[in-house]
């Protein structure tokens, strides 16, 4: 069984900046508590952990795609020091109006990281999970073929869940919950 755990960035492993802001220095990216335990925890029960995140903040010129990369390389590092071992960090750097095939909600950063892995998803069974704090993430989860987990510690509340136009397969408080929560889901399922 291939197992695959993929997690937004803004608002699940670093405090959300708010809707329409973007994190753009090293400084302001600040990791929510229990994030690099909650990776170590779905690392240790043998899922693979890619991290799926839109980054429109390079298109629009508000941060240099290679400090985006520094800052990416800055959080992995102290998460590496946590044991709490990403295994990949897919960004779509463009905006809405340039209509990249990337862009979540499409599912391609998923297929392209199956594809990397050898993984074909009609031949090859799969157990795959996507964390996120907003519908979008929720909607990228349905296109690919993922379980979803809606974590509340980020962009959506829970107070908004009559308007979402997808409904995850579950809710979560934060990453650390979410990942308890896949483990336990897991060992139900095996």
């Amino acid at each position: 069984m291939n197992k695959f755990v993929f997690v937004d960035r803004d608002g699940v492993i670093n405090e959300y900046p708010g809707d329409g802001n973007y994190v753009v220095k090293k400084e302001d990216f600040h990791i929510i508590p229990g994030a690099a335990a909650a990776i170590a925890k779905l690392k240790s029960a043998g899922f693979k952990i890619f991290v799926i995140s839109n980054q429109a903040c390079v298109s629009k010129g508000l941060i240099k795609k290679e400090d985006l990369m520094n800052m990416t390389a800055a959080f992995l590092s102290y998460f590496d020091q946590q044991k709490a071992f990403i295994d990949g960090v897919y960004y779509c750097i463009h905006t809405q109006e340039e209509a990249c095939s990337f862009r979540k909600p499409s599912p391609k950063m998923v297929f392209e990281i199956y594809r990397q892995n050898n993984i074909k998803p009609q031949e090859n069974k799969i157990l795959s999970y996507f964390i996120g704090d907003s519908i979008i993430d929720i909607k990228t989860a349905r296109a690919a073929g993922c379980r979803s987990v809606l974590v509340l510690s980020g962009r959506e509340k829970k107070e908004r869940e009559p308007y979402w136009e997808e409904k995850p397969d579950y809710i979560s408080d934060s990453l650390l919950t979410a990942a308890d929560l896949i483990i336990d889901s897991n060992t139900k399922d095996v």
